[in-house]
C-alpha cells in the first residue's frame, strides 16, 4: 500500500474512527467511577448501586455504537485484509501517549471482532498481545500521593491522608481512629522496626468506593519492607465520616477484591498504573481479576484469555469433566492445574427444570448488576473459545458431544465452543461435607453448616433467593467462605412468595401423599427445606443451632419487607472482630 493511497485513507480514517470510540466509552466510564465521590459524599446508596449496573452496558453500547459507523462509513464487512492490518498499525500509533491504550487494543479487538470471521482472530488483525506498553505511563493526578512519617511523625501523615481525599462530611473523632490504627499497627508488627531513610506512606489517589464504604489502599516503605494497608471509610447514624478498621495482611486485602463481590468505582486516569500498584501488594492476585474488580471487565476477559493460552502452553494436562454430582442445567468441566471451571449450557435441560436457554443467560447476566456481599460467583462470558482439541480428554470431548452438540464446532486442531462461562474453581460444598464426615471433623462441619446459612441470610438481605439450596450448588472457598454458584433458579426476593404449608383439610388427604393446597412458581415453603438439607445427624445438629429460622417463613418474610422499604444493611469485607468499635481505642506506640 503505498503512501497516500485510497487504502491508506481509509485505514487511517478507520483508525481515528476506533480511537473516538473508545475514548467517548472511556470518558463515560471515567465521569461516572468519578461520581461515586458525590455519590459517597451524599450517602446515596441506592444511586450508587445503580451508576455501578449502568456502567456494566457502557463498553458493549459503544462498540455497537462503533460498528454500526464503520460498516455505514466504510462498509467495513467489504474490506480487504491490507486495509485492516495497515488499519490496526494506525491505531497502534496513535496509542503513542494514551492513557489507556492496552483497554483501547481490547476495544479494537471488539470491534474488529463484530465484523470480520473468527479466521482472522490472530495476531496480524488483532491484538493478540499487548503492542504499546503500560510502562510509565504519567497521570494527572500521580496514581498515588506520599507521605513521609521522618519529617512530621507518623500521627500528622496518617491524619493528613485522609484529609487529603476531601470528602465533603466532617470526621466524626479522627484522632480517635488516627489512634486505632495507631496501636494496630503497633500490634500486628510487634516489633516496630526502626525507622529507615527512605520510610515512606504510598497512598492511591482515588478511593475504592463500594456499597456504603471508602476504601483506603496504600502500603508503607520502610527500607527493603513494604506493608500493604485499606482503612474502610463509613457513615456514621449522625451522617459523619469515621475509621472502621485497617486490614494489614495482603491476603485479606485481596479478599476486599474477591470476584465473589460488587465492583470498585474508582477514579482512574492510568488504570494500568492502579493494577500496577494493587499488584505490588496483592503479588498473588491475577492481574485480569484487578481489572474486572475495577469495572473494566472486558480488560479482565482479555487478560484471563492471554493468561489461559499462556498456561495452555506451558503445561500438558487435559480438560476434563469436573467432579461432584452432574448438573442438570450445565455441564462443567475443568483444567487440574488451572484454578477455575468452564460451564456451557446443555442443549437439553434435566426434566425437573422449568427455565429456557435464555433465561439461563439472563440470570447470569443478573449476577453481575447485583451486590455479590460475597457470596455469588461472578463468571466470564466468552464466545467463539477456540481450545487445543488434543487437550480434551476422551471422557469430556464425549460429553459435549453428547450435551451440548449445538455449541461444537471443530477448527483444524482447534475445538470452538461457540458460549461458555468461567469461574473461579472451589470445592463443592456436598463434597466438603462428605470429606469431613469421613474423617470425624465435627468442627469443619459445623463452620461450614455455619457458613453456608450466612451465605443464605446475606443473599436474601441483597435481595437475592438462590432458589436451589442443595449443597452442590455452593462451593467453598480457599480462604473457608461459602459461595453459591448456580444460578439457572436464582429470583429476587421481593418477586418470591414464602409460605407456610397449610394444615390438611383431612386425614385422608393428608395420608394420600398428594399436595393438597395449589402451588404457584415462585410459591416457597422453608419447612421443606428440612427434608433435603438435613442429611445427617452431624449437619442437622449444626444447622438447626445455627439457621433453624431458614425453615420459618415469617423468617423470610420479614426480610423480604426490609428490602421492599430500601434497607441497605452493611456487609463488612473483613471479620466483625477487626472493627474498632469491636477492640480498643487509646494511645499509640508507634
Amino acid at each position: 500500500m503505498s503512501p497516500g493511497s485510497s487504502e491508506d485513507l481509509i485505514a487511517q480514517s478507520i483508525a481515528y474512527v476506533l480511537v473516538d470510540g473508545f475514548n467517548k466509552h472511556y470518558r463515560r466510564f471515567h465521569e461516572s467511577s468519578a461520581l461515586a465521590k458525590q455519590l459517597f459524599d451524599q450517602a446515596q446508596w441506592q444511586e450508587g448501586r445503580q451508576a455501578v449496573r449502568d456502567r456494566i452496558q457502557f463498553y458493549d453500547d459503544r462498540v455497537r455504537e462503533t460498528t454500526e459507523r464503520l460498516h455505514r462509513e466504510f462498509n467495513a464487512d467489504s474490506l480487504s485484509d491490507v486495509v485492516w492490518q495497515q488499519a490496526k498499525l494506525q491505531f497502534i500509533g496513535l496509542l503513542t501517549n494514551h492513557k489507556q491504550p492496552e483497554l483501547a487494543e481490547t476495544f479494537f479487538n471488539s470491534v474488529f471482532c463484530q465484523i470480520l470471521h473468527r479466521t482472522y482472530f490472530h495476531n496480524d488483525f488483532i491484538f493478540v498481545r499487548p503492542a504499546v506498553s503500560t510502562e510509565y505511563i504519567e497521570s494527572d493526578p500521580p496514581t498515588y500521593r506520599c507521605y513521609y512519617p521522618n519529617e512530621v511523625g507518623f500521627r500528622v501523615s496518617i491524619r493528613q491522608m485522609f484529609i487529603d481525599f476531601g470528602w465533603a462530611r466532617e470526621f466524626e473523632d479522627i484522632e480517635r481512629d488516627v489512634d486505632c490504627i495507631l496501636r494496630s499497627i503497633s500490634d500486628h508488627l510487634g516489633t516496630i522496626p526502626t525507622r529507615e531513610a527512605n520510610l515512606q506512606i504510598q497512598v492511591l489517589n482515588s478511593a475504592f468506593y463500594r456499597n456504603k464504604g471508602a476504601y483506603v489502599i496504600g502500603k508503607a516503605v520502610n527500607g527493603g519492607f513494604e506493608y500493604p494497608f485499606a482503612v474502610p471509610v463509613l457513615h456514621s447514624p449522625e451522617g459523619k465520616l469515621y475509621l472502621d478498621t485497617i486490614i494489614l495482611d495482603a491476603w485479606r486485602i485481596a479478599v476486599l477484591f474477591s470476584l465473589s463481590r460488587a465492583y470498585f468505582m474508582v477514579d482512574m486516569e492510568v488504570p494500568s498504573g492502579y493494577v500496577h500498584f494493587l499488584r505490588s501488594i496483592m503479588p498473588n492476585k491475577p492481574r485480569s481479576e484487578l481489572y474486572t474488580m475495577l469495572g473494566l471487565g472486558k480488560q479482565g476477559k482479555t487478560m484471563f484469555f492471554r493468561d489461559l493460552i499462556f498456561h495452555l502452553h506451558h503445561s500438558a494436562d487435559q480438560f476434563i469433566v469436573a467432579p461432584g454430582i452432574r448438573g442438570l442445567v450445565m455441564l462443567v468441566f475443568t483444567l487440574p492445574s488451572y484454578p477455575y471451571v468452564f460451564k456451557v449450557i446443555k442443549d437439553v435441560f434435566g426434566s425437573s427444570k422449568d427455565v429456557d436457554h435464555e433465561t439461563v443467560r439472563r440470570k447470569y447476566q443478573l449476577v453481575k448488576q447485583v451486590d455479590r456481599v460475597g457470596r455469588m460467583a461472578d463468571t466470564l462470558e466468552f464466545s467463539k473459545v477456540a481450545l487445543p482439541r488434543n487437550r480434551f480428554s476422551k471422557e469430556l470431548i464425549d460429553e459435549l458431544y453428547k450435551e451440548v452438540p449445538s455449541l461444537m464446532e471443530e477448527d483444524g486442531d482447534d475445538l470452538v465452543i461457540k458460549h461458555l462461562y468461567i469461574e473461579r474453581r472451589m470445592e463443592p460444598l456436598n463434597l466438603y461435607l462428605e470429606r469431613a464426615e469421613k474423617e470425624g471433623r465435627e468442627d469443619l462441619i459445623e463452620q461450614v453448616v455455619c457458613e453456608y446459612g450466612n451465605a443464605i441470610k446475606e443473599l436474601a438481605i441483597a435481595n437475592i433467593f438462590p432458589g436451589d439450596l442443595l449443597w452442590k450448588n455452593f462451593g467453598v472457598t480457599r480462604y473457608g467462605r461459602v459461595v453459591f454458584y448456580d444460578y439457572d433458579e436464582i429470583e429476587y426476593m421481593t418477586d418470591c412468595k414464602f409460605r407456610r404449608i397449610p394444615p390438611p383439610p383431612n386425614f385422608e388427604a393428608e395420608m394420600s401423599g398428594e399436595v393438597w393446597y395449589s402451588v404457584s412458581r415462585l410459591d416457597v415453603f422453608p419447612e421443606e427445606f428440612e427434608t433435603f438439607l438435613l442429611v445427617s445427624d452431624r449437619i442437622r445438629k449444626a444447622f438447626i443451632q445455627y439457621h433453624s429460622d431458614l425453615f420459618d417463613a415469617g423468617f423470610w418474610q420479614k426480610i423480604q419487607e426490609q428490602v421492599r422499604l430500601g434497607l441497605m444493611q452493611d456487609f463488612f469485607p473483613y471479620p466483625e472482630s477487626q472493627r474498632f468499635c469491636n477492640s480498643f481505642a487509646g494511645g499509640s506506640q508507634v
